[in-house]
């Protein structure tokens, strides 16, 4: 029997969604998964989903971005390597690359780059991570550096990740896939947008602002307040809170548009799966969007409410312009399915393992 793989995840963002959704696909090919989670603890729910498919550990450590400082997530790295050991699993991959830091060498890993400190300061701020922050980033760069490869979501994330980290080579670029089981619905006249609004780069400021000129009800999908402290103030648009993936796909799949106004966004799962269920799109215009979605949606300035809520009313009163925009969303939706994205995962940790072995052959 093959080996499983040791991957990361949290129960507090969109890490979540994907280690599970990629377990469940390298599980179609015969590639067992066991899964190592740190920070806040799993819902009844969710330990249940990711142990229908591997087993679960769960790490003392928090995570980097929660952390107020290196002591508190300090030996993550041996902890997984005593948790793979104990699992036989044979390739760890982290979803956190600072995780990945203190892993002793010897053991294959690989690091997912889903989104990084410096490149968020980078994108939304115009700025370098603060100098209270940059423990962070380092920690990041060294878990980087220790990976047999690493792996970004979309060629612009992989762009930003090579020119910031010195020294770090060719980032492989697996695009982020969702199972498209979105539920069959009709189409309501509601624009339908989900995220962590707490997070500045989000854009969740600018969507509650453009709710107030806006001919139909903005209905907001996820919190507002984040583990870290952060929040935001919702005026106009009609927040719904953090609900269930159940519950949030349905709300997704009835949207008669789904916007996204994020600013920096290294794939946009939400998007994909509006994009499954035959949602028009109407998006920021930052790097990443236009790399998977271009001429599958609408774009409009990052940050501008005006003209967001002039996309989303005109979009509104045309009703064959929002027929042909769903369709063809749900075409290019087809591009990023789960059985490629386990594909290439499943190609990448063969590869590292196989280097590692041939490296300790010749020693």
């Amino acid at each position: 029997m093959t080996a499983p793989v040791l991957m990361t995840l949290d129960a507090v963002g969109g890490v979540w969604r994907y280690a599970v959704d990629l377990a469940a696909g390298l599980t179609r090919l015969d590639r067992p998964v066991c899964f190592a989670g740190f920070g806040p603890a799993p819902t009844n729910t969710q330990r249940a989903e990711a142990e229908a498919l591997g087993p679960l550990d769960w790490g003392s450590q928090s995570l980097d971005w929660m952390a107020q400082g290196p002591d508190e997530v300090a030996g993550a790295g041996r902890w997984l390597a005593e948790t793979a050991a104990h699992r036989g699993a044979a390739v760890i991959q982290c979803n956190l690359p600072s995780l990945a830091a203190d892993i002793p060498d010897g053991l294959p890993v690989v690091a997912v780059s889903h989104s990084c400190l410096a490149s968020w300061f980078d994108a939304v701020r115009g700025e370098s991570v603060p100098d209270d922050m940059r423990w962070i980033q380092n920690l990041t760069a060294a878990g980087l550096a220790r990976a047999d490869a690493v792996v970004a979501p979309s060629a612009s994330h992989a762009a930003a990740t090579e020119r910031l980290y010195d020294g770090l080579g060719k980032v492989d670029v697996v695009h982020n896939a969702s199972s498209g089981s979105v539920p069959a619905a009709e189409r309501s006249c509601t624009v339908v947008a989900a995220g962590r609004w707490w997070d500045e780069s989000k854009g969740g400021a600018t969507l509650d602002e453009a709710a107030r000129d806006c001919d139909w009800p903005i209905l907001l999908l996820g919190a507002d307040q984040g583990p870290n402290g952060a929040q935001i103030g919702i005026r106009f648009a009609d927040h719904l809170g953090q609900l269930g993936h159940d519950d949030a796909a349905r709300l997704i799949a009835s949207a008669g548009i789904f916007v996204s106004p994020s600013v920096y966004e290294p794939f946009g799962l939400a998007v994909l799966e509006a994009a499954h269920a035959g949602a028009p799109l109407v998006l920021a215009d930052n790097p990443t969007f236009r790399e998977l979605w271009d001429g599958a949606g609408v774009f409009f300035p990052p940050r501008n409410a005006g003209a967001l809520a002039k996309a989303l009313n005109d979009l509104a009163s045309d009703e064959a312009r929002r027929a042909a925009l769903g369709e063809a969303a749900q075409e290019r939706a087809g591009r990023y399915s789960a059985d490629a994205q386990a594909q290439a995962m499943a190609a990448i940790h063969d590869r590292v393992r196989a280097r590692n072995l041939t490296t300790e052959g010749a020693a």
